[in-house]
């Protein structure tokens, strides 16, 4: 199959686009829900992780993902990117434009997860924590669903990551906060976001770079790519209504960062379906990711008292799940979707999409468990109460946010 130069010039769009929604999208709407003290510590963590899940994708990250290899992993044939050059191709695009674009994926699926560890964590667990994450548990289920893998091979549909970022982020995330303890004076004393408007930069960054993630995931310039971009789009307006209205309803004013808190949550829960629904799907989609989401963030801070700072699994974890589960009912092509895969029915698709999100949760779980014992030997993993009370900024960087 030649190089179509129309479907690589979307994707080298979609790829700077996937790069945006980290720097700066995510740091800036991480850095405006924290306190004024932590804004630089939450910046530093997020471009860090950039710089090392990049050189990380390349040694051996992209290898494990893409390589041919077994159900369960791919192989070391391309470590080093060994045999890529110009002339290399993945279906219609460059093979070095494919290890690019993925990288982007395996850039902003640990920076999420940095929002359920803000203001208390070592810098240096969290470089830890994201080469071993990468290699441990994003590799492997990058390979389980898009490189051939075993849930590939039952026909899961993932089609930007519900599974693939936003399962394994969301999990992984609650698990690291649950061994790292909460904050001081969670849950009744911690302080609001300290800077609103950062916060909706962000999201809006967020929701820009959300079409080269989806609409990208079609990796062609075509019909698929183009309705991905719609119902990515509806079903993040309609969970930021929905979120907005909740909070009008319950609190008598809907407020900026429940709003795009919302709109992420919708995005979040469109991304695993969004090249197989069409617009009814993403209506049906924004709806449940808006009010599920919602009712998450309470029972992850209330009822299982985990400090998920900024709400990673309320959000992308459930969101992600929920997602997911709902493809096998909304794909169907009477509401206007692409169709089940041949000889799937509904139920047997909901069985494949459920040992998926399961699968995958409880190997997030296990896998991060381990490596918070590996950093924890190595480096540590919280800072001192004197330490988080005088703010990350200065202690672990020298420097700080504001000076007013």
């Amino acid at each position: 199959m030649p190089m179509n130069a129309a479907d690589t010039s979307w994707i080298l769009t979609s790829t700077a686009l996937v790069l945006l929604m980290t720097l700066p999208g995510l740091a800036l709407f991480y850095a405006g829900l924290v306190q004024a003290k932590n804004i630089l510590s939450v910046l530093m963590q997020c471009i860090s992780i950039a710089c090392f899940a990049s050189v990380t994708w390349v040694i051996c990250g992209y290898s494990l993902a893409f390589a041919e290899g077994n159900d369960w992993i791919g192989g070391l044939q391309k470590a080093m990117l060994l045999g890529i050059d110009k002339t290399s191709l993945t279906g219609t695009l460059p093979e070095a434009l494919f290890v690019m674009f993925q990288m982007t994926f395996a850039i902003i699926t640990p920076a999420l997860m940095v929002g359920a560890f803000v203001e208390r964590i070592k810098f240096s667990a969290v470089i830890v924590i994201t080469v071993l994450w990468l290699i441990l548990v994003y590799a492997p289920v990058t390979h389980w669903v898009w490189g051939g893998g075993w849930l590939a091979n039952m026909g899961v549909m993932d089609f930007a990551g519900g599974i693939v970022v936003h399962v394994t982020a969301g999990v992984s995330a609650a698990v690291i906060a649950l061994f790292l303890g909460a904050r001081q004076g969670f849950p009744q004393g911690v302080r609001p976001p300290h800077a609103p408007w950062m916060v909706m930069i962000g999201a809006s960054l967020l929701w820009v770079g959300w079409f080269g993630f989806n609409a990208g995931s079609a990796v062609s310039a075509g019909q698929d790519a183009a309705m991905a971009m719609l119902v990515t789009h509806m079903s993040a307006a309609i969970a930021s209504i929905v979120w907005l209205t909740i909070e009008w309803v319950k609190f008598g004013k809907p407020s900026l960062v429940g709003l795009v808190t919302g709109t992420i949550a919708g995005l979040a829960t469109i991304t695993p379906a969004s090249g197989f629904v069409g617009p009814t799907g993403a209506i049906i989609l924004g709806l449940a990711g808006g009010i599920i989401c919602y009712i998450a963030v309470d029972f992850v801070k209330s009822a299982l008292k985990i400090d998920d700072s900024l709400d990673v699994l309320a959000v992308h974890g459930v969101g992600g799940a929920t997602g997911t589960l709902l493809a096998a009912f909304l794909a169907v092509e009477s509401l206007g979707g692409a169709g089940l895969p041949d000889g799937a029915t509904t139920m047997s698709q909901f069985g494949v999409q459920a040992t998926g999100v399961i699968v995958t949760a409880i190997w997030s779980v296990v896998a991060t468990a381990v490596i918070v014992f590996i950093t924890r030997a190595l480096v540590g993993l919280r800072v001192s109460d004197d330490e988080e009370t005088e703010g990350l900024d200065f202690i672990q960087h020298g420097e700080t946010g504001y000076r007013l």
